[in-house]
């Protein structure tokens, strides 16, 4: 036995290929130890030292961090952001319109899809960007997105900050601008450029409407923890309807002004909206928004028309009409209708409503901005000719002539847009504008007549 030892032990050590493969042996086992190891260390820390933040692109909070983000990159000194975030970079484009009329133009960066890693509040900040090939809710616009911030530590509370930073963020970054959303696929989108707020005087309607739809509205706002003691749903919907042109959408963009809100148009009529599309738009809509259905009459057709046509044209009009006049009903005040919503509609005939469409509970306040009356038009000519200083936009003291002007036009002839577009020829001089006023009241009773004969 002591002689089969020796003989294995000469040729192992005799042999310079079996001591090298022991070797190599040694160490592969080593190595693959130490690799084994750190996994395990690496899963442990994770779980145990570090703290991990997703964020969904169908989330509010998805803008906001973005912007803050894009905001990091403006705070660091020359390219030390875009050194910490790597070498793939997406832009943020935001336009805005100057004072001056021009349109300005801002690039920032943040990163791209991938992982980066940038510095906050003296810790290292791993932040990974994630697109994937499938799209946002069901819509074939928006590909799902996320972003995942980890840090080292045990206390949330920069996540925290974080969030509360990029909201504020985002909010001053629209103060003194209205912006107008639109609805692409099932997710709402910025459309176009901010638009600087309208003074909410520049739009003169009847005497007393502006001050009672905007006491109304602000008491709304207000009385949230009234309407939950109650258990009354926390919604309020109002109607403007009249004659095209006297204003209804423009008070509406002053009040979001004024109200420090913003506007999200939704088309009814569009391609492909369905009740389920509808609800999902209605629930997710931006927070401090007013929702805006204009010309509600033309929307849709009503539940008698849509059950005549369906007769007359059978399952293929079915398959084209997605949003029916019950599922809108439904969105805006069924069991899954949300909360704290404002929501107005307008209509040039309102004798083409369905009565349900109208009722309280969806609609609760309706008012009609009708032509404009003798007051209306003495305050237009004011305002475009003021006489005397100022206050608030408003003329201190009434021009001589805008009574004169009032009282040769006469009430409820004419709409809020052309005496805006008459004036607007003879901005420049009052007296111009009175030396034309004949010829102008003259052309408003023909076009009066035509539509009254229907010619």
């Amino acid at each position: 036995m002591n002689t089969v030892h020796e003989f294995v032990h000469s040729i192992l050590n005799d042999n310079p290929y079996f001591s090298a493969g022991a070797g190599l042996c040694g160490v592969g086992l080593g190595m693959a130890l130490l690799r084994r190891c750190g996994q395990i260390a690496s899963v442990v820390i994770r779980r145990n030292l570090t703290l991990t933040l997703e964020i969904a692109s169908h989330d509010t909070s998805y803008q906001w961090v973005m912007h803050w983000l894009s905001r990091r990159a403006r705070s660091c000194q020359g390219n030390r952001f875009q050194k910490g975030a790597g070498q793939h970079l997406s832009v943020i484009t935001s336009v805005a319109r100057t004072e001056a009329g021009r349109i300005k133009a801002a690039f920032d960066f943040i990163p791209s899809t991938g992982i980066h890693y940038i510095f906050h509040q003296g810790r290292i900040l791993r932040v990974e960007r994630v697109r994937s090939q499938q799209s946002l809710q069901g819509a074939s616009v928006a590909p799902f997105e996320s972003v995942t911030l980890t840090t080292l530590g045990f206390d949330t509370k920069i996540f925290t900050d974080i969030l509360e930073e990029s909201r504020q963020a985002a909010f001053l970054k629209d103060e003194g601008w209205t912006v107008i959303y639109k609805a692409f696929g099932a997710e709402w989108r910025q459309f176009g450029y901010p638009r600087p707020r309208r003074p909410l005087n520049s739009v003169v309607l009847g005497e007393g409407v502006a001050e009672t739809i905007t006491a109304d509205i602000k008491e709304f706002i207000n009385s949230s923890t009234w309407y939950s003691a109650r258990g009354i749903p926390y919604r309020r919907g109002y109607l403007l309807y009249g004659p095209p042109g006297c204003g209804k959408s423009s008070f509406i963009t002053a009040l979001a002004g004024h109200l420090e809100y913003n506007i999200c148009v939704l088309n009814l009529s569009e391609m492909g909206m369905s009740a389920d599309r509808l609800d999902h738009l209605l629930t997710h809509a931006p927070l401090q928004s007013i929702i805006l259905l204009e010309d509600i009459d033309a929307a849709l057709p009503s539940r008698e028309e849509n059950v005549d046509m369906g007769q007359r044209y059978g399952r293929a009009y079915e398959g084209m009409s997605c949003l029916t006049m019950s599922g809108l009903l439904n969105a805006l005040d069924g069991v899954a209708s949300t909360d704290g919503r404002i929501l107005f509609m307008t209509t040039n005939y309102f004798n083409r409503l369905d009565p349900a469409l109208i009722r309280p509970g969806r609609v609760d306040f309706k008012t009609e901005i009708g032509l404009c009356t003798e007051d209306q038009l003495r305050r237009m000519f004011c305002r475009f000719y003021p006489h005397g200083t100022e206050v608030n936009g408003s003329p201190t003291s009434q021009h001589p002539l805008a009574a004169t002007f009032a009282f040769t036009l006469g009430p409820d002839l004419v709409s809020a847009a052309q005496v805006q577009g008459f004036l607007l020829v003879h901005k420049d001089s009052p007296h111009s504008a009175m030396d034309a006023l004949p010829q102008f009241k003259q052309e408003c009773l023909a076009q009066r007549e035509t539509l009254r004969s229907g010619v």
